[in-house]
């Protein structure tokens, strides 16, 4: 009888040792279940990652636009301000110079009507040229 008693034991300690000791191996949807929820884990925080970097990087660009809007803003006005500047210069330039001409034009203008005040008043006077050759 003995023999069947270490046998039940034996089997009994088998039972045991499978169920208990080892554990039982899981099953192949359990380990891919697990590795999908770690895989899973991993690319939600390198997104929130790439998230934040995302962010920061949208920041930075509208910092970046801000500054150049400014820039833009100071060039555009410069820009201006020379326009005005060369306008007036130009027009002190063309003004010296059309004061010169006008002033010119007004002695022209005088020379002539005395020119013309001799030419009447030496066709109003008899030929003289011919009254000494006779």
């Amino acid at each position: 009888m003995k023999r069947p008693v270490q046998k039940a034991l034996v089997l009994a300690v088998g039972v045991v040792v499978l169920i208990a000791g080892c554990g039982a191996p899981e099953p192949p949807s359990v380990k891919k279940s697990r590795l999908i929820a770690a895989e899973n884990r991993q690319l939600r925080e390198e997104l929130e990652q790439r998230s934040k970097e995302i962010e920061k990087l949208k920041e930075r660009h509208d910092r970046e636009m801000k500054e150049q809007e400014e820039v833009l803003a100071k060039c555009l006005e410069e820009k201006e301000t020379w326009k005005k500047k060369s306008q007036e210069s130009i027009r002190d330039q063309v003004k010296g110079v059309l004061d010169v001409v006008v002033e010119e034009n007004a002695k022209l203008r005088e020379e002539n009507e005395g020119l013309k005040a001799q030419i009447e008043e030496l066709q109003k006077e008899p030929n003289r040229g011919e009254d000494t050759g006779k």
